[in-house]
């Protein structure tokens, strides 16, 4: 009798501990998102780069924020006025939680893309965003570690080139930490979404 008590005991407890342990997978529910999961990746660590204030910046100086990082430059004729656009609507979207999102604006075209230009143009979207350059060696040590591709496409004039480049927006949560990549074309509500959850599992 006793050993069938003890082996009641033994499964009793085997059963408990199990269901405690699915609870907590339960508690413990990954992050779902819109754009491309990428917690955990080892590239985009950091943006050491100069701000159209002449401020040097990384990516920890927006601790507490949601930081979104786009690739661009200001002659670009579609693709980067479209995806400001749409983050300028993720922060309408965000409502009150809007100024813990920061928009960062890389610029691949150095050479035309100077501090007094990258600020106006940010002003055309929004004077929180922040805009950022550097030197030809920083921005492709910059852009080798993001992976991303840009190129110079001569035009007519030596002054009328285009540039090439990658599109898609890179995500960190509030602890500076990369976690989602949204491509270009997504759209605003998929990427407010993502913010959201960012900011939700910040508290």
């Amino acid at each position: 009798m006793q050993r069938r008590n003890a082996l009641k005991l033994i499964a009793a407890s085997a059963y408990s501990i199990s269901a405690a342990g699915i609870l907590a997978a339960c508690s413990e529910k990954k992050a779902e998102f819109r754009g491309v999961d990428i917690t955990g990746a080892d590239y985009a660590r950091d943006l050491p780069l100069t701000d159209h204030n002449g401020q040097p910046r990384h990516i920890k100086d927006f601790a507490g924020k949601v930081v979104v990082v786009f690739f661009g430059y200001t002659q670009c004729p579609d693709v980067c006025p479209t995806s400001l656009q749409e983050l300028v609507e993720v922060k309408q979207l965000l409502g009150k939680d809007g100024d813990r999102l920061q928009g960062i604006f890389v610029t691949v075209d150095p050479e035309r893309d100077t501090p007094e230009m990258l600020k106006a143009y940010m002003a055309n979207f929004d004077p929180t965003f922040l805009a950022l350059h550097g030197t030809p060696e920083q921005l492709a040590a910059v852009a080798k570690d993001f992976k991303i591709y840009y190129k110079k496409v001569d035009g007519k004039t030596p002054t009328s080139y285009t540039m090439d480049h990658s599109a898609g927006s890179y995500v960190y949560d509030t602890a500076g930490r990369l976690r989602v990549y949204n491509r270009y074309g997504s759209g605003a509500q998929a990427l407010a979404s993502d913010v959201k959850t960012l900011l939700a599992e910040a508290g």
